[in-house]
């Protein structure tokens, strides 16, 4: 059932979490904020969505502004434009498995409905802390970033703080590592 709350509605089962928000927008605002390649995408921390094409099977990766660093890889699984996007993700930084993250879009009153839905997780894992604090702050931005076209202030400054921080990256999550293949999602270790 569809909110218009300002913060996110969670649910986080040892199977999977949801997170869910109500956006005052278009689907096809929202859809290109999620798929988006050739700007940063402020609500994915304000990272570049690098893929060939978004099409089922191809990869996908999330890089830096300047692209020196990947930090996440995965594969695209399905493409239903502007309502379901459903793609794996393998944080670069870890060795923890790909998980499955789904991003569910549904007209409703006052908006779009936006569900972000996480599957396929390992229970006690890096990623799965990193996820369940994510998860509320990516509908959160998404929301507010179509809603003004911009970030909260607080976000800004989070985002003002990797970019500071970047050359301490650790070296395996340079992006010359992690090349644009399928294969790659798993090799890496």
């Amino acid at each position: 059932m569809a909110t218009n709350n300002e913060k996110p509605q969670t649910t986080i089962t040892p199977e999977r979490m949801v997170f869910r928000i109500v956006v005052k927008g278009t689907k096809d605002a929202v859809w290109r904020e999620i798929t988006k390649t050739d700007e940063l995408q402020a609500t994915m921390f304000n990272m570049r969505l690098h893929t060939p094409a978004l099409e089922p099977g191809q990869p996908l990766q999330m890089r830096t502004a300047n692209g020196k660093y990947t930090g996440v890889v995965g594969v695209i699984e399905e493409v239903d434009k502007p309502n379901r996007f459903v793609h794996t993700l393998r944080f670069t930084g870890g060795d923890d498995p790909a998980c499955r993250i789904t991003y569910e879009l549904r007209d409703v009153e006052g908006g779009v409905e936006f569900t972000l839905i996480v599957d396929d997780y390992e229970a006690g894992t890096k990623a799965e802390k990193s996820l369940t604090r994510g998860g509320p702050m990516i509908v959160g931005t998404l929301k507010r970033g179509v809603e003004t076209g911009r970030p909260s202030l607080g976000v800004r400054a989070f985002y003002a703080v990797f970019r500071a921080i970047e050359p301490l990256t650790p070296k395996k999550m340079k992006s010359e590592r992690w090349p644009m293949d399928a294969s790659s999602v798993e090799k890496q270790s």
